[in-house]
């Protein structure tokens, strides 16, 4: 059974997590900067009471995942731009990670469809130790009924104290695994759907890091930038905006050396390869003493 202590503050992460979702979703209109959103995104976060998970990923029709806003960005939302807005709140290192996918400006369609029902045909499977295949498969199964692609080299994962991501994969796409879910503890499952192949390829942009390693190094700034970086985010993804907005625009160049002596890892902004549009949906759930909590509903 989980500590109650620890419980409470799961719980109150997929709140906040929720909260942050739905009121991005309720002010992303067309002609919005995109850095505008997110900094609404991290300012209701901070009111809340938490921290973010991980950075506010605001990404745009072919491109699936892993895009924030720099920090001199003048991205507007266009009327029809496909946005998934992927939030998670920390409470303590306690973590939620939630998404959902608009149609700026317009109706859901059924890409946006396929994505929210197969959430929600893998919600009705997930257990503690159910066999991950059998929640894929339902995925898989249910985005093909809409004559659309999963996302095959994306899925859902484990959550821990301080680690967004971390454990099993869950697939959405059947891979003859064996492998089960956790008894106890969170997850969180997360369709992909797309109009293209189903396949996601690395772009040379990267917005976001996370701290791999501690590591010695010469620079007296690039000496700051860590020590700031394992105080204020430990293991979980920062954003380079919120670096620069600290330390100025010439930490770009630090960062860059703390990922070449392998301090830092980046997550390259993930695109559709064939180009077609992408939808995400996401859940964090909770497994305790074998009941299920869904802790951002």
């Amino acid at each position: 059974m989980m500590d109650p202590t620890e419980k409470e503050k799961w719980l109150e992460a997929g709140k906040i997590g929720k909260t942050i979702r739905d009121y991005a979703v309720s002010i992303s209109k067309p002609g919005t900067l995109l850095l505008d959103l997110a900094k609404e995104i991290e300012k209701k976060t901070s009111e809340l009471g938490a921290k973010p998970a991980f950075p506010p990923n605001l990404s745009i029709n072919q491109i699936a995942a892993h895009y924030t806003p720099k920090y001199n960005d003048k991205t507007l939302l266009q009327e029809g731009d496909v946005l998934k807005i992927d939030v998670g709140a920390s409470v303590d290192g306690f973590l939620s990670d939630t998404a959902a996918t608009v149609v700026i400006g317009g109706e859901e369609i059924d890409l946006l469809k396929a994505t929210r029902e197969a959430l929600e045909e893998a919600i009705k499977l997930a257990r503690p130790g159910a066999k991950v295949d059998d929640i894929s498969r339902a995925i898989e199964t249910k985005i093909k009924s809409y004559n659309l692609s999963p996302i095959v080299n994306l899925g859902g994962h484990g959550l821990n104290r301080y680690e967004v991501h971390e454990g099993e994969f869950i697939a959405n796409s059947v891979t003859n695994s064996s492998k089960t879910l956790r008894v106890e503890g969170a997850i969180a499952i997360e369709p992909f759907a797309t109009t293209g192949g189903g396949y996601v390829i690395d772009s040379p942009e990267v917005q976001i890091l996370m701290l791999e390693r501690h590591k010695q190094t010469r620079s007296r700034l690039g000496r700051q930038i860590l020590e700031f970086i394992e105080s204020e985010y430990k293991t979980m993804p920062f954003s380079k905006r919120w670096i620069v907005e600290k330390f100025g625009v010439i930490s770009e160049i630090e960062l860059k050396n703390l990922v070449r002596e392998g301090a830092l890892y980046e997550f390259n902004v993930l695109k559709e390869k064939d180009n077609g549009l992408v939808s995400q949906f996401e859940h964090t759930l909770l497994f305790d003493n074998g009941e299920v909590i869904v802790t951002t509903l």
